[in-house]
C-alpha cells in the first residue's frame, strides 16, 4: 500500500516557479498553471486546486517570519503528512511548486515525497523588471501578500489576515469563432501578522557575538578565528573558522556544535539560521 502511494507520487510531473520573496510569484501562479495545464499548486504551506484550498495551512497566518518560513518548507511532520496524504488521494498528473530558490523547491518536493522539478520557470521569465520592482515595493512598504484563491476561501480559513481581493478579467474567443467569453480570476490579498509588526534585523556584529558566546559555552578550548555572516531571503548563513584542540572527536562534536549554535540563536532572537558551516583551520596541542 505504502509502495503504491510512493509510486503514484513519483509519476507526478513537477513544475516550479522560482523568484525572490515579494516578486509576484503567487500573483502569477495561475498564469503558469494555465500555460502548462496544471491543476494543483503548492504555495506557502497550502495545497491548492483551482479555486479551493485542499490541505495544509498558510504561512501567512504565522506571527513571526521564522515560523512562516518553516511552514512554507513543511518543516513540521504533521503538516507535511497531511498534505502528502491529500496528494495521495487526488489523481494528480501535474503540480506547480512555488519557492524563493531551486534549493527550496527541491526541499519541498523531497518532504512531500514528490520527484524533483522537470521544469523550472523563473519570475523574470514571465514578469518585466518594472513589474517585479513594483511588487517588491508593495511588499516592503505595505506588507501585502497574495494567496491565489478567491476571497471566500481565505475569509473562511484566515479572516484575521484578509485584506482585499483582486479580480482579473480575461477575454478569449468562444467556440466556432463566436463572441468573446469573459473569464474572471480572483486572488486574495492578505497582511500576515509578521508583516504588521515589521521586520527584525540583527547586525553582523551582534550575531557574531552570539556565535562567540555559543562556542564558548559549548567548549572553551575551541578558538574562533573568523566569522562570516550572509543574509539571504530565507535567513542567515554562517561560516565559522575555528582551531580545535587535539583529541576532540571532529565528527560528532562538530555536528553537535553546529546544532547548538542554530538552536540557541533561533530560540533567543526569533531569526532563522539557514545554515552553519564550520571550517577547521588547525588542530592545536
Amino acid at each position: 500500500m505504502f509502495l503504491d502511494f510512493l509510486f503514484a507520487l513519483k509519476r507526478i510531473k513537477v513544475f516550479a516557479l522560482v523568484g525572490e520573496s515579494g516578486t509576484g510569484k503567487s500573483f502569477r501562479a495561475k498564469l503558469v498553471a494555465q500555460k502548462y495545464g496544471i491543476e494543483y499548486i503548492i504555495d506557502d504551506g497550502l495545497l491548492i486546486k483551482e479555486n479551493r484550498i485542499l490541505a495544509g495551512h498558510s504561512a501567512k497566518k504565522e506571527k513571526t517570519f521564522m515560523a512562516a518560513v518553516k511552514v512554507a518548507l513543511f518543516d513540521e511532520k504533521a503538516h507535511r503528512d497531511e498534505v502528502a496524504r491529500r496528494l495521495q488521494s487526488e489523481k494528480i498528473k501535474r503540480i506547480l511548486l512555488l519557492g524563493t530558490s531551486e534549493k527550496m523547491i527541491i526541499k519541498i518536493a523531497s518532504r512531500l515525497q514528490l520527484p524533483p522539478p522537470s521544469k523550472i520557470v523563473k519570475i523574470e521569465d514571465i514578469a518585466s523588471q518594472d513589474e517585479i520592482d513594483k511588487a517588491i515595493r508593495t511588499r516592503r512598504i505595505e506588507g501585502k501578500h497574495v494567496i491565489p484563491v478567491p476571497s471566500i476561501e481565505v475569509k473562511r480559513s484566515y479572516p484575521n489576515i484578509f485584506y482585499d481581493a483582486i479580480r482579473i478579467f480575461k477575454r478569449r474567443k468562444g467556440p466556432g469563432g463566436m463572441g468573446p467569453i469573459l473569464k474572471v480570476h480572483e486572488k486574495s490579498v492578505v497582511r500576515p501578522e509578521y508583516s504588521k509588526r515589521g521586520k527584525v534585523i540583527i547586525s553582523e556584529a551582534a550575531l557574531s557575538q552570539m556565535v562567540i558566546h555559543c562556542v564558548d559555552e559549548y567548549n572553551q578550548n575551541i578558538r574562533i578565528k573568523k566569522i562570516l555572516v550572509r543574509d539571504d531571503d530565507m535567513g542567515y548563513r554562517l561560516v565559522i573558522t575555528i582551531d580545535v584542540p587535539y583529541g576532540i572527536q571532529l565528527g560528532g562534536n562538530i555536528h553537535e556544535l553546529q546544532q547548538y549554535i542554530i538552536d540557541n540563536i533561533e530560540r533567543y532572537t526569533g531569526i532563522l539560521i539557514e545554515e552553519v558551516n564550520i571550517i577547521i583551520d588547525k588542530i592545536t596541542q
